[in-house]
């Protein structure tokens, strides 16, 4: 439970967007709980799953229940009657327009469950720019949508008799049929209603493989969690089993020797530890590209990145990075040295030896060097908190509370009874002699180093470390820029999770010349210089 709670964000956390459509009400309605205190915030635009989960199943009553339930049902039968529509989409509208309209009339919270995105023609092109395409070749779009993927490989030169596509979607692919039709003046078979993962099992018993498979797979497609780990043992995606890593590990099954792979997909694919042995697989092939193009999908916060692979051994080609229009390369045995394999393109080649200089020096980590705990969940901070002192009240600090520069006077109080509070660590661990809160939501690392034995709500973390050195000290070398600027580079995310925080180096020699911390010494014990752009360097 508490490896869950640190370290799924996505589990932990829903934006008011997301939430509105788990919760089949306005973003409105969203904000109006939180301000009522049913919900609480975990960041800005952030709520806890928690206390939606809560407030659902125990505030809402079967009534809401029911009400949502048949907002489903509505958002299933309304996507059978998009179908009926189809036809006067097909001929009002040119071709190349339909999928766009199709897109449209899907509804949000049906997009949501089946992680549907389509992909820019722009995107497509400039993913299928990247690789060798002959007529000869054999394209395959596992889940080809309305088909942009399969409209640029025909128009990049590929023999339409070559291309190959699936999709659950029986309105998708009528779409993609009638622009094959209308554009190439052909009938084509290769484009059928099919489940990928069904289809991919026939195909790879009848040992069939493709030169190019190019995508953009369901981002976080809701499945059982029985039918996920069954396929990622069919796939050989180990515990990466997010529909992402599941097609691309049957993808990789389907691939010639040779040939390319291209996906499309969310950011946390590259740095989170789910994605992690599915990353691992991808590190035996040679990493063509890895392309960041930017909030492209609207209604998404999270970046589209594009990963490009040849099914070879790396070869000693640097992988070409772009990022925000600049491009540089980066060694692929640098991925591979990270901790969980992250796929770090957002930092250059320079960075790269300035983080491999950080691990290659002697350290230890806090993977089980500490104790771990969350703060206080309420379910109602109106109901259990009040902002002024009160009788029967303890003051506790939120993550907004935390900073560099010391702790705020305390803004919110608690009741000292916590029986009703949704979810609460071990009291001894709040009150420990020494521990160390931080701030949870953040782009920076933000620790406070406390031996008063103070109360923290949910936004706020805490460790007990045992590592060796003083947490005092190690409050002090988390807060450090260098850290900082490690963690950024490394992870590239605005919540501070405990399953990173596990893997930071935490070089505790240093203390044993040095009983405070300065960043100065502690750079030339690394032989790490800064440069005064702020960039860091490996001294020569």
């Amino acid at each position: 439970m508490q490896t869950n709670l640190f370290e799924l964000e996505e589990v932990n956390n829903l934006s008011i967007e997301a939430a509105s459509l788990v919760a089949s009400v306005s973003t409105a309605t969203i904000r109006n709980w939180i301000k009522t205190g049913y919900l609480t915030q975990s960041g800005k635009g952030l709520i806890t799953k928690a206390s939606l989960d809560h407030f659902i199943k125990n505030v809402a009553g079967t009534e809401k229940l029911n009400s949502r339930a048949n907002k489903k049902h509505k958002d299933e039968h309304d996507h059978k009657d998009i179908s009926k529509k189809i036809n006067d989409l097909l001929t009002q509208y040119p071709a190349e327009k339909v999928g766009d309209e199709y897109e449209h009339l899907l509804a949000d919270s049906y997009r949501n469950k089946e992680g549907i995105y389509y992909t820019s023609p722009e995107i497509v092109s400039d993913m299928l720019n990247k690789v060798q395409i002959t007529p000869q070749s054999k394209f395959l779009d596992p889940c080809c949508g309305s088909g942009n993927f399969i409209i640029a490989a025909i128009r990049s030169g590929i023999s339409p008799e070559n291309v190959f596509g699936f999709d659950t979607d029986e309105n998708a692919v009528s779409i993609i049929k009638k622009r094959i039709r209308d554009e190439f003046n052909i009938e084509t078979k290769n484009i059928k209603v099919g489940d990928f993962f069904e289809e991919a099992i026939i195909l790879k018993n009848q040992s069939v493989k493709f030169d190019l498979i190019f995508t953009n797979p369901p981002w976080g497609k809701k499945l059982e969690k029985s039918e996920k780990e069954n396929l990622a043992r069919i796939f050989n995606c180990g515990n990466s089993n997010d529909t992402s890593s599941l097609f691309m590990g049957a993808s990789l099954d389907l691939l010639k020797k040779d040939g390319f792979l291209g996906f499309l997909v969310q950011e946390a694919f590259f740095n989170i530890a789910t994605f992690e042995d599915v990353r691992s697989r991808i590190l035996d092939k040679d990493i063509l590209h890895l392309i960041d193009y930017g909030k492209a999908f609207q209604g998404l916060i999270t970046k589209a990145q594009t990963i490009i692979v040849k099914n070879t051994p790396p070869a000693e080609n640097n992988t070409t990075c772009n990022l925000e229009g600049v491009t540089f390369n980066r060694a692929q045995e640098s991925f591979k040295k990270n901790p969980k394999k992250i796929f770090n393109f957002w930092a250059d080649e320079d960075d790269s030896k300035v983080i491999n200089r950080l691990y290659a020096t002697n350290h230890k980590t806090l993977l089980g060097n500490a104790k771990w705990a969350l703060g206080i969940v309420t379910g109602n901070n109106a109901r259990f908190c009040k902002s002024e002192p009160s009788e029967g009240y303890l003051p506790i600090y939120k993550g907004l509370d935390i900073n560099k520069n010391g702790l705020k006077e305390a803004t919110t109080f608690i009741t000292r009874d916590f029986s009703s509070c949704q979810q609460v660590a071990p009291i001894e661990m709040y009150e420990a002699k020494e521990k160390i809160i931080y701030k949870f939501i953040t782009s920076k690392l933000c620790f406070f180093y406390d031996d008063k034995g103070r109360y923290i709500l949910n936004s706020a973390n805490l460790l007990i470390p045992d590592i060796g050195i003083q947490p005092s000290q190690l409050t002090d070398l988390l807060n450090s820029e260098i850290m900082n600027w490690l963690f950024q580079k490394l992870f590239n995310t605005h919540k501070i999770l405990r399953g990173d925080l596990e893997v930071l180096p935490i070089h505790v020699d240093y203390f044993k010349n040095h009983s405070d911390f300065n960043e100065q010494d502690y750079l030339n014990y690394l032989n790490i210089k800064k440069s005064a752009d702020g960039t860091y360097r490996v001294k020569r």
